[in-house]
């Protein structure tokens, strides 16, 4: 009798928005991986084009949401339902316009059974459709981590934080915290959430495994955002007034960086009366309010159940 132990049961998370063909071309990349997935789950967040057609003809699980609850709704909704309905050992995480190559799980899962101590995340290199390193998706060495030579031995990177781009999230890990924070709607949602998962232990990039981000440009995070503004500079805020995931100190340093990322964006910005506005509404929002439960957030959607068993289960 075989004493190996059994394969962990990993399920894929797709959150879509109105990109049905990129969410056609996800959905195919991930039937091609050469690790089969054990379940595909697509949260299409209220699409008004084909995207739930799109996922149907895949035959993937299907989860439509009445309203769009942005990427940090989805990711949390999307979490929920793989731990939750589908026992899932570990969840794949990605948005529509992630593309990966064949061997992208495969590498993941390797790495992550040669490195023996099943970390909380695991994340993919990700490049653009030139083949360059994406700006937007490029994580930073762990401060202070150190040597790590069996994972050195095999190329992966501790990390501080990482992208829902292509994020291969523990199970047992997810389910000891709270999911991503709902009420971010869009921007800081993942990196809340890694640092969470992180706080005291490693995580890592692990370069074979490589995905494509399919976005419009090729562009960092601090490019001309707009009226999304209001989003870094709110959600930022509240990461470094309420998110557990950082130390003390790293607030502070973190704090600087976020500056020093909205004075780099004001200056390369050509519309700055529009980043001013959404800027002066995301300090006003960030420091007068404070994201509400997912519970809450996400009690009117289909999901509202799966959502209540699991972060009831977390202790507070």
């Amino acid at each position: 009798m075989s004493t190996s132990p059994a394969a962990p049961r990993v399920v894929a998370v797709v959150v879509a928005y109105n990109r049905a063909e990129l969410l056609d071309q996800a959905l195919g990349a991930l039937r091609a991986q050469t690790r089969p997935l054990d379940e595909i789950v697509v949260i299409d967040n209220a699409s008004t084009d084909a995207s739930s057609a799109v996922a149907e003809r895949h035959g993937v699980q299907l989860v439509r949401l009445e309203r769009n609850t942005g990427g940090a709704g989805g990711f949390a909704a999307g979490l929920a339902v793989a731990l939750d309905r589908f026992a899932a050992d570990l969840v794949w995480l990605m948005d529509d316009d992630t593309i990966p190559t064949e061997s992208a799980l495969a590498e993941l899962l390797r790495v992550r059974e040669e490195l023996g101590d099943e970390p909380p995340l695991l994340g993919s290199r990700v490049v653009w459709t030139d083949g360059s390193d994406h700006p937007m998706n490029m994580p930073r060495r762990r401060p202070g981590a150190g040597a790590v030579p069996r994972a050195e031995a095999l190329g992966a990177l501790p990390v501080r934080s990482s992208s829902f781009v292509s994020m291969l999230v523990d199970g047992r890990a997810a389910r000891a915290t709270t999911l991503p924070v709902a009420d971010y709607f869009i921007w800081n949602d993942d990196f809340e959430y890694s640092l969470r998962l992180l706080r005291d232990r490693l995580g890592y990039l692990v370069p074979s495994s490589v995905v494509v981000h399919k976005t419009r440009v090729l562009g960092s995070t601090d490019a001309d955002p707009g009226e999304r503004f209001y989003y870094e500079v709110r959600n930022k805020l509240w990461l470094l007034r309420f998110s557990s995931g950082l130390h003390g100190r790293e607030r502070l340093l973190y704090a600087g960086a976020s500056a020093r990322r909205w004075l780099r964006t004001f200056r390369r910005s050509e519309d700055r009366a529009t980043l001013r506005r959404a800027a002066s509404r995301g300090w006003r929002d960030g420091w007068r309010t404070r994201p509400r439960p997912n519970a809450v957030s996400l009690g009117d959607l289909p999901v509202a159940a799966e959502v209540a068993r699991l972060e009831g289960a977390v202790p507070r």
